[in-house]
């Protein structure tokens, strides 16, 4: 690879990790955002706001990384980027894994907290607009149905007394996408792997570069 072809790549890759660094600050704005106004949450220790700062916080900083290991061609910021990369992808597989071999506890635990966060209905705004949204999209009531809602439903809950509980609707609508949900995961482990490929490449480039400089 020659020096047009080290360009090429370099730039590739800023501009590759630039975009990633925006996408970032939206998703950590928007956490921020839904932090201050309206915590979304449903499980007691996990919120959509806290969610989507971490993710965009680590997009950022590893998308900054990869910027300026690119076009400053800095080999220490460029291992830092794939180290990253690898460490995030290996968390990826490992968690994929857990969720799989931990399943069954998993859903009881995931029930079990959807089920008390009802008792929080009309004293938790958070909550309230949690259940109102997740009943108004997917069409259900409860956890388990409307008899989980003690005395009269929420105006959320469709007029069907035999409505679907969420839980049961929530798991349909997951294995009714789950080809869409694998190919987006899919794809973001291909861009990850093209990241560490482009900056191992990159890192590799630029050593035989110094020495044909003889630096």
């Amino acid at each position: 690879m020659g020096m047009s072809g080290l360009k090429l790549l370099k730039y590739v890759l800023f501009f590759f990790n630039l975009l990633f660094w925006f996408c970032g600050c939206l998703i950590l704005g928007f956490g921020i955002y839904l932090l201050i106004h309206n915590n979304f949450s449903l499980l007691p220790s996990l919120t959509l706001g806290n969610v989507l700062i971490i993710v965009g916080s680590i997009i950022m900083v590893v998308a900054f990384l990869g910027c300026m290991g690119s076009i400053k061609e800095n080999k220490c910021l460029l291992m830092s980027f794939f180290i990253l990369l690898l460490i995030i992808l290996l968390a990826e597989v490992t968690m994929a894994i857990l969720l799989f071999v931990y399943e069954q506890k998993l859903n009881s635990y995931v029930s079990k907290s959807l089920t008390d966060s009802i008792q929080r209905y009309h004293s938790d705004n958070s909550t309230k607009a949690a259940w109102d949204s997740i009943q108004s999209f997917l069409q259900c009531c409860g956890v388990n149905g409307t008899s989980d809602w003690a005395g009269h439903p929420p105006a959320s809950c469709p007029s069907d007394p035999q409505v679907q509980g969420c839980y049961a609707k929530a798991k349909l609508w997951f294995h009714s996408n789950f080809l869409h949900i694998g190919i987006i995961t899919i794809c973001v482990c291909v861009i990850q792997v093209l990241g560490m490929s482009f900056a191992l490449t990159l890192n590799c480039q630029i050593d035989k570069t110094s020495q044909a400089l003889g630096l």
